[in-house]
């Protein structure tokens, strides 16, 4: 009989328990009473919203960098400044041209910008048109070329004449020359040897 009793006492417990933990409401409803909003607001009413300083940075991933322009843009490019005779290679035309091919070295180069190798023949273009300049420069450096002359000099002028044109002919003959697989490099002279009017040309030997 207390056997009996205990295991009731013990059932009625057991279904208070459950009916205190058991939720009221089903999950379907799911409506927020006037007692649940009292409740939420009084739960965060100590909160304090981060400063600035405190709160985690966020670090956006930079895209990566795409390339101005595509292969086959940059071949058209290069071959539409070959195209005509006045090639803007040098913005800056007023300064000082400097140009090598790529297997030539820079000790090379350094040592053409300080007149380190002799000049065996030279050119003066001035006061020549495009028209009369291209063909005179090209047969010059031919020449010059099968004669095994390693170093020659060509004055192109400054162009301090040619007004808001610039320096026409020193842009022309920046472009010819680049262009001549016989030109391996060039740069403009020292000032004794006419300075930005005037360059050093290397030439391929046999």
């Amino acid at each position: 009989m207390g056997s009996r009793l205990a295991t009731e006492c013990w059932s009625g417990r057991s279904r208070a328990l459950y009916s205190v933990f058991t939720p009221h409401h089903s999950l379907k409803d799911k409506a927020v009473n006037d007692e649940d909003k009292v409740a939420f607001r009084k739960a965060i009413s100590d909160a304090k919203p981060l400063k600035a300083d405190e709160r985690v940075p966020v670090h956006k991933v930079k895209p990566k960098p795409r390339a101005k322009f595509r292969r086959a843009d940059e071949l058209a490019v290069l071959a539409e400044s070959l195209e005509g005779d006045i090639d803007v290679l040098e913005h800056d035309s007023g300064g000082a041209l400097r140009f090598h091919r790529q297997h030539v070295g820079q000790r090379t180069v350094r040592k053409l910008s300080r007149g380190g190798y002799s000049v065996q023949a030279e050119i003066d273009l001035h006061g020549m048109t495009l028209a009369e300049a291209k063909p005179r420069l090209r047969e010059f450096i031919q020449s010059c070329a099968e004669q095994d002359r390693l170093c020659v000099r060509v004055v192109h002028g400054k162009g301090l004449g040619s007004g808001e044109r610039g320096p026409v002919l020193k842009i022309a003959v920046n472009s010819w020359l680049r262009r001549w697989d016989a030109v391996i490099a060039f740069v403009s002279t020292r000032q004794v040897d006419g300075g930005t009017g005037a360059i050093y040309v290397l030439l391929q030997r046999g």
